[in-house]
């Protein structure tokens, strides 16, 4: 199973991108699925996720009223539509997939997810 991310880039403050998710390989099923992000010199966070079963949807407080995550369970597909960007939102951001069922809680954290996209940059300019 892979995960590909795409539609990261350079953007100016205040700016728009939407971020798209794809799994490709063996027919998986997942339980949930998520962003995270990576800026430079800092550790990997959370920034939302999507449980397939109800639709329900977790932001972290950094995302709330600015990203909304929106996917297809069907294609294991998912998207981060960010607005409003901020310089801090500059990262490398990565898509990741759960097979398991937890807690909602516990799709906060990277150890439950299962398959992890390869990360597409997102520079946010000042």
């Amino acid at each position: 199973v892979q995960l590909q991310a795409c539609g990261g880039g350079l953007v100016q403050a205040g700016g728009s991108l939407r971020l798209s998710c794809a799994a490709s390989g063996r027919a998986f099923s997942s339980v949930a699925m998520g962003w995270f992000r990576q800026a430079p010199g800092k550790e990997r966070e959370f920034v939302a996720h999507l449980r397939w079963s109800g639709g329900s949807t977790y932001y972290a407080d950094s995302a709330k009223g600015r990203f909304t995550i929106s996917g297809d369970n069907a294609k294991n597909t998912v998207y981060l539509q960010m607005n409003s960007l901020k310089p801090e939102d500059t990262a490398v951001y990565y898509c990741a997939a759960a097979v398991k069922y937890y807690n909602r809680t516990y799709y906060t954290t990277a150890r439950v997810y299962d398959y992890w996209g390869q990360g597409t940059l997102v520079t946010v300019s000042s």
